[in-house]
């Protein structure tokens, strides 16, 4: 009896921490993921020590700048994205302010952001 009531009290306890940690990372995550900042392109950007630049990369970009969006203007960004850096896995697409769009890539070895105009052109990457 006394077993059954620790491992119950030991699976809550885990739940509950699990929940705690979600719920931190939800509003963390959302906190950046707005549309605001500017999108205007430029051909320097602050790499971080393992990252490239290629092209031009929005003026004061962010990771998480922008709205995630779906449907036929996503798919043309990804298709554009792809046939630059073929491979891997295209988890989002964001618009910017502007119309133009950064394409999230994973599970390939460079870019990690496709840089991509309004007229679904390459301008950039980043990763």
């Amino acid at each position: 009896m006394f077993s059954r009531k620790l491992t119950r009290s030991v699976a809550i306890g885990t739940a509950a921490i699990a929940v705690a940690i979600g719920a931190y990372a939800i509003v963390n995550s959302s906190s950046g993921n707005g549309a605001s900042g500017t999108a205007n392109a430029a051909t320097l950007a602050q790499p971080g020590p393992n990252q490239r630049i290629v092209g031009q990369v929005p003026q004061n970009w962010r990771p998480g700048m922008g709205t995630i969006i779906t449907g036929a203007a996503a798919n043309k960004a990804e298709a554009a994205a792809r046939a630059k850096y073929p491979g891997g896995t295209i988890n989002r697409v964001l618009k910017f302010s502007d119309g133009s769009y950064a394409v999230h890539m994973i599970k390939i070895s460079w870019p990690h952001h496709v840089f991509v105009s309004k007229n679904f052109k390459v301008t950039g990457a980043i990763g």
